[in-house]
């Protein structure tokens, strides 16, 4: 039996759309919802939300019941870390900060057992390889994992015709935040620079063969960026749609109430 499909892989491969949402609050009931919501795939991120390994494993585990797909983002791309999100049972990775083909090729070997990779074998003890329910899983892990390499600042597009070069990278997804800061519009990811380097960065990227991803929450850019060709698309935040709402009920619910009773 060899590991499971990773359905999101496939279908950013094809070119087909997969809508995504962010996940930032850290908790498995607000997982839940989403992967319920329609999305065909979340972001648990580990980057710039508080998780740790143990409340994104729980994170991984109510998605898993649903049929989004989970994707995430550790804060760093480190070997020993990476180990420790493939083997919790993350089959996609987007690693942040990537400015160089090398550090490209060394997170392909990140996420490769040997010969051909670093990737510590200790599927036994894995919850990817339902704790060695799935015999294959050492020879098969590698085809249904997705790796994802984040560009999100000036020295990151100046590489990127060389990351995009290494084989074993499935996608590249343009940080527009980071970015805008780099270009020294911090704040600003809509200033037409930002833009015209996002266009062109996604151009690059399908040009060669590879899936490319955003996340904006502008509605018109993101027809944009899909007409672009890019595959992997974020909508939403869910600490945006949360605090928003939030703030737009108590607004509500005031205006109606003030001025009532005695």
């Amino acid at each position: 039996m060899p590991a499971p499909r990773n359905p999101f892989k496939h279908a950013i491969a094809r070119g087909e759309l997969q809508l995504g949402c962010w996940l930032g609050l850290a908790d498995p009931y607000i997982a839940e919802i989403s992967a319920g919501a329609g999305f065909d795939w979340l972001l648990v991120d580990g980057e710039h939300a508080p998780n740790d390994l143990r409340s994104t494993v729980r994170q991984l585990q109510v998605i898993a019941s649903r049929n989004a797909h989970a994707v995430v983002r550790p804060p760093i791309g480190e070997t020993w870390l990476i180990k420790q999100y493939l083997d919790a049972g993350a089959q996609s990775l987007l690693i942040p900060m990537v400015e160089s083909a090398a550090q490209a090729r060394a997170l392909v070997d990140a996420v490769t057992y040997p010969p051909h990779g670093v990737r510590g074998v200790g599927s036994a003890l894995a919850r990817a390889s339902d704790f060695a329910a799935i015999p294959d899983y050492l020879t098969t892990a590698s085809d249904e994992i997705c790796l994802l390499v984040q560009v999100e600042n000036r020295k990151g597009l100046a590489a990127l015709d060389e990351i995009l070069a290494v084989d074993g990278i499935d996608g590249v997804f343009i940080g527009p935040s980071d970015l805008a800061a780099d270009l020294g519009h911090i704040g600003r990811a809509d200033a037409p620079e930002v833009k015209d380097a996002v266009r062109d960065a996604l151009t690059r990227i399908v040009s060669a063969g590879k899936a490319a991803g955003i996340l904006t929450l502008d509605a018109s850019f993101q027809a944009e960026c899909r007409n672009i060709g890019a595959s992997f698309i974020a909508t939403d935040i869910d600490v945006s749609l949360f605090a928003r709402n939030m703030r737009e009920g108590a607004a509500r619910a005031r205006d109606r109430l003030s001025g009532l009773g005695a």
